[in-house]
């Protein structure tokens, strides 16, 4: 098996959809030569970026198979085939090894959240084993999923099924990756999980992260590429550099604001609502006029107050470096300022019911 190293800056790609709700087709070639042309490392999609959860199978493999073919082997492609199901993990898995797709993301198994040894025994290792001719990257998110394989059981996997190539590593733990780089040594990939986290990640000697798996990218993929292949040549500074242009934006990759609610008896009161990926990210490409669409129910609509600290953060972004969205207003035929200013494009995104 020649499975590609997993390094350097991958986007977790966003699925656009038409306001009908069926996936927007054109709109995933365009953003998909976006990446090819702005040089990005490699592609994932059909993660929870993807919005894996709401599609179906037959859009699901649809979506990985179009994705490959128009990479067209100008950059590896790393679906996400995970699932709290093994036997689906291993069907959907099988189905992309055939597609001559590279890697294969699998997330823990939420809600039924088995253990650390049985995430390994009965589920990344059955995939392993069940499809050796394809790179099985386990990804570990414990705020979404509940559950985590532990660095010890990553370890011992990796030892047993060559075909287990890395790790997204999404925990903000970052002692457990220190540990988990002690157990898989320096050749094993570990890849961030969190845009803000990853050039610490690839900077601590300890822990020696190989890239990302970025949200942001979907908006800035030759900035995120950037910030990566400096990490990785050892040229921190400039890595630095472009870190500080991209913080605001991945402040925003999820975003919590206090609402008001007006209960049945008319008193008023606040709730905190936390709008998770990839609503925030969609409400930024929406506003700049890249295909992304609405979310797929149960998400839906950020506040008023909420996409406003969205629009604030690109500005922020925009301002430390206003070259940074060039790519984007060159393939897109957009003026960020202008955009950025106008709040046409940015309250429509709301609804505060």
């Amino acid at each position: 098996m020649a499975t590609p190293k997993i390094q350097g800056a991958y986007t977790a790609l966003v699925t656009p959809f038409k306001d009908n709700g069926d996936v927007d087709w054109d709109g995933l070639k365009r953003n998909v030569e976006f990446q090819l042309r702005e040089g990005i490392s490699g592609l994932l999609p059909t993660g929870t970026t993807g919005e894996s959860p709401t599609l179906d199978w037959a859009e699901h493999e649809k979506v990985i198979a179009r994705t490959a073919k128009l990479a067209g082997g100008k950059c590896p492609v790393v679906a996400g085939t995970g699932s709290n199901s093994t036997q689906e993990a291993v069907e959907a898995t099988k189905h992309i090894e055939k597609m001559g797709v590279d890697g294969a993301l699998l997330v823990d198994c939420y809600y039924n959240g088995p253990s650390s040894s049985e995430l390994r025994r009965n589920y990344h290792a059955v995939v392993a084993e069940a499809c050796p001719n394809i790179g099985i990257v386990p990804y570990v998110i414990p705020s979404r999923t509940t559950t985590a394989l532990s660095p010890e059981d990553l370890a011992i996997l990796a030892n047993e099924y060559p075909n287990v190539v890395a790790v997204k590593e999404a925990t903000g733990d970052l002692e457990r990756m220190a540990r988990t780089r002690a157990l898989v040594g320096s050749d094993f990939c570990m890849m961030s999980g969190d845009d803000g986290l990853t050039f610490e990640m690839m900077t601590r000697p300890d822990i020696a992260a190989s890239g990302v798996i970025s949200v942001v990218s979907n908006i800035v993929p030759r900035a995120v590429e950037a910030m990566t292949s400096k990490a990785l040549s050892g040229d921190i500074e400039a890595a630095e550099k472009i870190r500080q242009a991209l913080d605001p934006l991945f402040e925003v990759v999820t975003v919590s604001v206090e609402n008001p609610r007006t209960l049945p008896s008319g008193k008023q009161t606040t709730v905190s609502d936390k709008f998770r990926n990839p609503l925030p990210i969609k409400v930024l490409m929406n506003a700049f006029g890249m295909p992304a669409g609405p979310c797929r129910k149960p998400l839906g609509t950020m506040t008023q107050n909420a996409v406003d600290i969205v629009r604030q953060a690109a500005r922020k972004s925009w301002e430390i470096d206003p070259g940074i969205f060039e790519p984007v207003a060159n393939a897109y035929e957009v003026n960020i300022e202008e955009r950025l200013s106008n709040d046409k494009y940015w309250d429509a995104l709301a609804d505060d019911r």
